[in-house]
């Protein structure tokens, strides 16, 4: 079947729900047209075709019963892209390959849909995954930052435990897998605390070096969804946890239950000028608030996950999501 009403293109992969179904009925509900894109199904069980002559390029998607054309996408929504999942049966020398011609194709799609509204574009999510820049950026706005080093050099991170006076916290500028609900044999590294004994021998970062943060006094920790300038909140009670010491997207931990908690109005117009300086209409903000009453930012993710404070404090992130898509269509 081919779709005729405006189209909003959802990038994911198979194995996502309840957030990008919440965004699917939202669109729905406001006359457009969803088009879920499973990424990892491409190529194996989606089908790309795209021409270039002289004149013009065209490009059409075709997944289950559906299809799309690039001219009929309004509205891009980067959920997740994922690798392809292409079977055992193609042999091992050619799998590299075919991943990397797929990505390659994909990227073209993307290109081709330029002059669509996008939440967020996938260079601006790239530049923006740039943990490093983003505590430039929140510093300049006038909001609260840890205490930092990255380094590569045992002897400066010993140092660094001193100066915080052995609060300090070890974490990696990039993530290592795709997903919050990691399994057993996930790469995820989580935010861990650092005692002393973990320097003695820390030559090793030598090949790899690492980001070590003083460790903040935590009252609650916040996950902070922001979508086009507005804020919504979801707090947890770190005295509930504290036997986690550092993250609480650790598997297993009991975080309790999610909180309501509006920021002050001075911290959201940071947030607001931090996330204009990305040119991001979306971001998953991780802060802590301490017992003094101070707002810390640590990160910002920005294509990070929000269904558990949407589910769990019945807030409206999706209907948000869908505006914020919609937006370039209701003004015109």
């Amino acid at each position: 079947m081919h779709l005729s009403r405006d189209v909003v293109l959802l990038i994911t992969h198979s194995g996502d729900f309840f957030t990008i179904d919440r965004v699917t009925e939202a669109i729905s509900k406001r006359g457009a047209q969803p088009f879920r894109l499973d990424t990892d199904l491409f190529p194996l069980e989606v089908q790309l075709t795209a021409q270039f002559d002289n004149s013009k390029s065209y490009h059409t998607i075709e997944y289950g019963s559906h299809s799309i054309s690039t001219e009929q996408v309004q509205a891009v929504w980067l959920r997740r892209i994922w690798e392809p999942k292409l079977g055992a049966e193609l042999a091992p020398q050619f799998q590299q390959a075919c991943v990397r011609e797929s990505r390659a194709t994909l990227n073209g799609f993307w290109d081709s849909l330029k002059d669509a509204r996008w939440v967020d574009h996938i260079d601006r999510v790239d530049a923006a995954q740039d943990k490093l820049r983003q505590l430039r950026v929140a510093s300049e706005v006038g909001l609260t930052i840890p205490k930092t080093l990255v380094t590569n050099k045992a002897e400066a991170a010993r140092e660094f435990f001193q100066q915080v006076k052995g609060k300090m916290v070890s974490k990696l500028l990039t993530h290592l897998s795709h997903s919050m609900q990691p399994t057993a044999s996930s790469s995820f590294l989580y935010t861990s605390a650092v005692k002393e004994e973990d320097l003695q021998d820390a030559e090793s970062l030598r090949y790899c070096p690492m980001v070590f943060q003083e460790q903040i006094p935590k009252h609650l920790e916040l996950r902070v969804v922001y979508v086009n300038g507005k804020v919504f909140v979801g707090a947890l009670d770190a005295g509930i946890y504290a036997a986690s010491k550092a993250d609480w997207r650790k598997p297993g931990v009991d975080v309790g239950a999610w909180l309501h908690h509006e920021l002050p109005d001075e911290v959201v117009r940071r947030l607001q000028a931090f996330m204009g300086k990305f040119g991001l209409l979306f971001g998953s903000l991780d802060f802590i608030l301490t017992p003094s009453g101070e707002y810390v930012f640590l990160e910002n993710n920005p294509a990070g996950e929000w269904g558990m404070i949407e589910r769990d404090l019945d807030l409206p992130i999706a209907s948000a999501i869908a505006d914020a898509l919609l937006e370039k269509r209701d003004e015109g």
